[in-house]
């Protein structure tokens, strides 16, 4: 997922990168080297070669790799009587020695095999103090980059005059992190990555589920507060050098970040300005807010108000969607100017009709939202319901009851009239609630979240409903599953599916809307005409709306195919044919069977039966929405018997798919998910369940003194 951060936009003027690779890197945890993992950062670094950045590379993994070496050579040389005896530890310098000459060996055929020619630079910390000698550095480095060629830094350890060079800290620097600032300053980088086995500095031990990922290194803010845990497994230093060696380089003006060296494409997403990683840099400070809402925090005060919210009587919970509704309406002046100030921003910037009309909200519409508020308000409380009572023996019962499910995150694009159902749903179902709108429509986010919160009474908590206004935050939303109990995504294919990919809170939605409409030959045909000219015509960007017609054989000889195509164009749609009505209608092809148009635009197809209907639409479809209009109930039934779809309707347009008409009161989307919820989504949808259990000291012991009636008495 794309998520620009505007902290990094410094990256677009990088040109000479310094990349540090960790020794946590470079090996597995035998030792051994991880060619795998070194061949994936050798493919990114031609790329960035090739995109015409200077590329410099300090590679640690030279001693931990002799060791494991000279380990294995003096293992298979020993006798047995010799592997009884007390095991001395191994010459550092001779490890380093062995594992240099292995290590770059190991760079120069991976970058062979990409084209592109590596050197080798020892250096040690004394040679820095000859000005000669860093003099002559500089005007090497700058030959080799040149010629394209990358360099490959590391402290000579075999050589190194330190007393004890791993754990002796005198010296110009004191390992690679520290080597890798250095060079930074010496080489004048634009900027320093320094790669490691986590994916950045955290407040605590990465480890530590409540550890969080620091994005942003501010020294006043955070050099006090961060617990660090064990070193690195086989390097020297750890996250304790590599942010010394950050914070020298960054206030030296030369930004660094700390990341995931084991991530793909984590340095291509760097250079995009992609929030990765823990960025060091000097202007920090500068940048976040003295009164910065941490999502993590964010998302504990919803569960905790959803709790405060479940507590309250059915009645204040009532009350409370009633207060919002009549706050809608009575501050209808305020968010109609927030929400013509968004779309007046839409149009200026170029984006589609059917985003802009989504991000519309009408004097209408805004009724409609207060009314349908009302709707749920007046719904039978769905939390705490008896769903079952089972006797489970004398005096011992059983009720499995309606429960809310947690802390909902809700992620949507253009409509903001999908944040006024989202927490109304949200609210009657007992649950806390994270929404992320899309940047078009910001500012009728802000003012339709602040009526809404306002509208909630102290005792439950203004934060019951959180606002996420940063594209940059959802990345670390999608990490908090201790937290978030489930995610909705309403939007775009992408977008679902980039939520898919990221995270391992479940996910409710769907991808696309794919509905079909299919005529029979048995069809009224003025019925049919109506249906098509509805479900098509009467909001086109609905996930609801047909995208595709298929029409019975039997009906194009009686020329109904013909007239529904004019209908149809007259009314401004645009016709896409399938292979067996594209030549037929003179229409262009459709450039794939499953595709959703979001517009005026839909695709005709001729199919010979119902059973060619239905496995048209389990191939091509999205298990959304689909129809069939016809006057044969035989045929009606195998179509709604057959098609696999979430909502399958008979002489009814597909339109009629949405939780307000389902009689919901509203929806927080259309699942096409087979598990826990299917087709519009309504409080239902947001509640699992509980078991209590009741009884009057009863144990088990072997059920031994138990006798078991399994008697339903649910009344």
């Amino acid at each position: 997922m794309a998520n620009a951060d505007p902290c990094r936009d410094f990256v677009k003027d990088v040109k000479r990168i310094i990349i540090k690779v960790g020794t946590a890197v470079v090996t597995r945890q035998d030792g051994r080297l991880a060619v795998g993992k070194l061949g994936a950062l050798c493919e990114q670094i031609k790329e960035l070669n090739i995109l015409g950045y200077e590329v410099i590379l300090v590679s640690s993994g030279a001693v931990g790799l002799g060791r494991q070496r000279l380990r294995y050579r003096k293992l298979i040389q020993s006798s047995f009587a010799d592997l009884q005896k007390p095991q001395v530890e191994l010459d550092g310098k001779a490890c380093a020695a062995v594992g240099q000459s292995s290590l770059m060996a190991t760079y120069d055929d991976l970058f062979s095999q990409l084209d592109v020619t590596s050197a080798q630079l020892l250096v040690t910390d004394n040679d820095f103090r000859d000005q000669d000698f860093r003099n002559q550095l500089s005007e090497t480095v700058k030959s080799l980059l040149a010629l394209k060629v990358i360099p490959i830094f590391n402290e000579n350890d075999a050589v190194s005059t330190r007393k004890a060079p791993y754990e002796d800290s005198s010296g110009i620097f004191w390992d690679n992190d520290s080597l890798s600032a250095l060079l930074a300053l010496e080489l004048k980088a634009d900027l320093l990555i320094l790669l490691s086995d986590v994916d950045g500095l955290y407040n605590g031990p990465p480890s530590d589920p409540l550890s969080k990922l620091i994005h942003t290194y501010i020294k006043e803010k955070h050099q006090n507060e961060i617990t660090f845990g064990d070193k690195s497994r086989v390097g020297r230093g750890g996250m304790t050098t590599k942010v010394k060696a950050s914070v020298h380089a960054a206030d030296a003006g030369i930004p660094v970040i700390i990341t995931s060296g084991n991530a793909a494409e984590n340095l291509t997403k760097i250079l995009q300005g992609q929030r990765i990683g823990t960025l060091f840099h000097k202007d920090a400070h500068k940048w976040v807010p003295s009164k910065e809402v941490d999502v993590r925090e964010m998302a504990v005060a919803a569960r905790d108000c959803s709790r405060r919210l479940q507590a309250v009587s059915s009645e204040e919970r009532k009350q409370i969607l009633l207060n919002i509704a009549d706050a809608l309406q009575s501050r209808e002046k305020e968010i109609r100017i927030e929400n013509e100030a968004d779309v007046v921003a839409a149009q200026e910037a170029g984006y589609e009709k059917s985003l802009v009309a989504r991000l519309v909200l009408k004097s209408e519409k805004i009724v409609g939202l207060a009314n349908n508020i009302r709707i749920i308000a007046n719904m039978e409380d769905p939390i705490g319901r008896v769903l079952k009572r089972t006797e489970l023996a004398e005096g011992l019962i059983l009720e499995k009851t309606s429960s809310p499910l947690g802390v909902l995150l809700i992620i949507f694009e253009s409509r903001p009239d999908a944040l006024v159902q989202i927490a109304s749903l949200a609210i009657r179902s007992g649950n806390g609630l994270l929404l992320k709108g899309g940047k078009e429509a910001n500012r009728s986010n802000a003012i339709l979240h602040k009526v809404i919160t306002e509208a909630i009474p102290d005792t439950v908590g203004s934060k019951l409903i959180g606002l996420v206004t940063s594209r940059a935050e959802i990345p670390e939303l999608l990490k908090l599953d201790d937290v978030i109990d489930l995610v909705i995504p309403r939007g775009s294919n992408k977008l679902v599916s980039d939520i898919k990919s990221s995270t391992k809170i479940p996910v409710l939605g769907h991808a696309d809307g794919i509905c079909h409409v299919y005529v029979d030959k048995s069809a009224n045909l003025e019925m049919a005409k109506q249906i098509v000219l509805d479900a098509k015509t009467d909001y086109p960007s609905g996930c609801n709306a047909m995208e595709t017609l298929l029409v019975h054989k039997d009906l194009v000889e009686k020329g109904w195919l013909n007239s529904i195509s004019v209908n149809l164009r007259s009314e401004g749609v645009t016709l896409y044919g399938g292979p067996k009505a594209s030549s037929l209608l003179n229409v262009p092809l459709a450039r794939s069977l499953h595709h959703e148009y979001c517009s005026l635009a839909c695709t005709v197809e001729i199919v010979d039966d119902v059973y060619a209907a239905i496995d048209h639409i389990n191939r091509y479809g999205s298990a959304h929405t689909d129809s069939i209009v016809t006057e044969d109930h035989e045929v009606a039934n195998v179509f709604l018997r057959q098609v696999d779809s979430a909502a399958v309707f008979h002489n009814a347009s597909t339109r009629f798919s949405d939780g307000a008409r389902f009689g919901l009161g509203a929806e927080v989307g259309i699942s096409t998910s087979r598990i826990h919820a299917r087709g519009p989504v309504g409080v239902d949808g947001l509640l699992t369940t509980r078991w209590l259990l009741k009884g009057n000291g009863q144990v088990v012991d072997g059920d031994k003194k138990v006798t078991y009636t399994h008697r339903d008495i649910t009344t």
